[in-house]
């Protein structure tokens, strides 16, 4: 959940920021960080997500960022976070459940 909120913060600014010339548009790639850490056998809540800029290719006015492209992925991430959300109540209520304290 950390990497999504990460990422919706990352999205805003870029969309904040779609009419900034020389502005670099800001991604962060949770997914990867995740397996990565993961696979090495790290726990997932150690793992630190990083904001990296994206290399785009800037329009005439130097304006880097996709306003419909970033928008996108806002409401992509907002599912995600959404569901992210409903597994963690979903196992809060299986383990109160467990405790008897349904």
């Amino acid at each position: 959940m950390r990497g999504s909120w990460q990422r919706q913060t990352a999205l805003t600014n870029n969309i904040a920021n779609a009419d900034t010339p020389g502005y670099r548009p800001e991604e962060v790639n949770f997914e990867s960080a995740l397996q990565s850490a993961v696979s090495g056998g790290q726990p997932a809540g150690q793992v630190q997500f990083q904001t990296e800029s994206k290399p785009v290719t800037a329009g005439p006015n130097g304006e880097a960022v996709s306003v419909d492209e970033e928008s996108a992925k806002l409401a992509e991430n907002g599912l995600d976070y959404e569901a992210l959300t409903q597994v963690l109540n979903a196992r809060n209520s299986i383990e109160r459940a467990a405790m008897g304290m349904s």
